[in-house]
């Protein structure tokens, strides 16, 4: 049986669900206003499906993941292909956990487009089964990897119902200083979702279109016994080359809106092979991202905050405060476990020390702390209502740079997973 053909059909089902999920909630929360019959047996309904798609979804996502896991020998956790898809379907578990105890559709709106945002992105780096490394032939790999995984996913729950909170009670037409700094602030985190969505969007575009281009990059090292070490390498990008690598030749590049040439080359200090590579993909997330915005505004003619304000109308933001913090005291003691614990003891095994200031260790502390913090000024200082959910917005920003930006742009230890 090829049970890699099996995982791949499932991972695209489970997609394809999360997105249909995502649409009957939208139904059940905007869609009761065009509903001319009874509207909370309309919202009821809608939040049903969606909730059911959902289960689905998450199901098919199950299959994907022990299919994988059974054709490819190993737990499917070693690459950021592997972690980001465990990584969503762990969060749609956090996410039916916390439905089934508060029953609010408007949460499924938001989480649930987070998870299709989540797997999407894992979708941008190569899918095949690689062989582990001997560090992560290990059985901590499984018991570190989930557990970190797990907590960050309630983290994600949190962050998403926090974010509804402060669209909720947000004052869009206030003018005093202090409601103007929450309304930029809001908006600057809708416009930072909307740059991983402008990633997405070039990355698959590019793709698509066949786009590539190809460097030769010549780097000069110097070893223990202090000899210069050159080396040449060779550097492929599948978006249009901005920034070339430094120090580097180009071997072909596909004309792109008359673009013969890379308009400048990466600085020196960007170490790495990958390193201008990186940078180029970042300026065009923020390129697409500032298009995506710029189309949406033009449409929308004002903040799109403001625009998704008058829609939620009629939530209790008491609800939305206190389902973002028993979110969050469920996966801190998680995080805990497996970020730091179980992470400190393979550490051990692999690299024969706990702790070694690798940049994914200093990032996983600093989120450990940052929660921490949160708990300690929820519980001790009263923090509550907006202080709380900027808190746990901010909380998973620094999660998000943990995962995607020590993975992908700072090396060491774990850049493995950024391959």
């Amino acid at each position: 049986m090829n049970w890699l053909s099996i995982s791949s059909n499932a991972f695209i089902i489970a997609f394809f669900l999360y997105c249909f999920s995502f649409i009957g909630f939208c139904i059940a929360i905007g869609g009761r206003r065009w509903s001319n019959r009874d509207v909370e047996a309309h919202k009821k309904r809608w939040a049903r499906i969606g909730f059911v798609l959902a289960i689905l979804g998450w199901v098919s996502h199950l299959v994907f993941f022990f299919t994988r896991w059974k054709g490819g020998g190993h737990i499917p956790t070693s690459n950021m292909y592997e972690f980001m898809t465990f990584l969503g379907m762990a969060i749609m578990f956090a996410f039916i956990v916390v439905y089934l105890i508060y029953r609010t559709a408007l949460l499924g709106a938001f989480a649930t487009p987070l998870v299709v945002i989540i797997i999407a992105y894992a979708s941008v780096f190569p899918s095949e089964v690689q062989p582990l490394i001997p560090a992560l032939n290990s059985i901590w790999l499984k018991v570190h990897v989930t557990t970190a995984a797990a907590g960050e996913a309630f983290f994600a729950v949190s962050f998403a119902a926090a974010l509804v909170q402060l669209l909720r009670v947000v004052d869009f037409s206030s003018k005093e200083k202090s409601a103007v700094r929450q309304q930029r602030g809001v908006e600057w985190v809708l416009i930072f979702i909307i740059v991983i969505i402008g990633f997405l969007v070039s990355v698959f575009g590019f793709r698509a279109g066949g786009y590539s281009a190809e460097f030769r990059q010549e780097n000069f090292e110097i070893d223990q016994q202090g000899q210069e070490l050159d080396s040449v390498q060779s550097v492929k990008y599948d978006l249009p080359p901005i920034v070339a690598p430094y120090n580097s030749e180009t071997v072909h590049m596909t004309s792109f809106l008359g673009m013969e040439q890379p308009l400048f080359e990466a600085p020196s200090w960007m170490n790495g092979v990958n390193a201008g590579r990186k940078l180029n993909t970042v300026i065009w997330s923020i390129i697409s991202g500032a298009i995506l915005y710029g189309i949406a505004r033009l449409i929308a003619r004002k903040p799109l905050a403001a625009v998704i304000h008058p829609h939620l109308d009629g939530i209790d933001p008491e609800d939305l405060d206190e389902i973002s913090y028993r979110a969050i005291a469920i996966g801190f003691p998680v995080f805990t476990l497996g970020a730091l614990i179980f992470a400190m003891i393979w550490a051990q095994i692999a690299w024969s020390r706990f702790w070694g200031w690798d940049p994914k260790e200093v990032w996983a502390l600093i989120t450990w702390l940052f929660y921490s913090a949160y708990l300690h000024l929820r519980l001790s200082r009263g923090w509550q209502g907006t202080k709380s959910a900027w808190l746990a917005v901010i909380g998973f920003i620094v999660v998000l740079f943990t995962l995607i930006g020590v993975n992908l742009v700072i090396a060491g230890l774990h850049s493995y997973a950024g391959v």
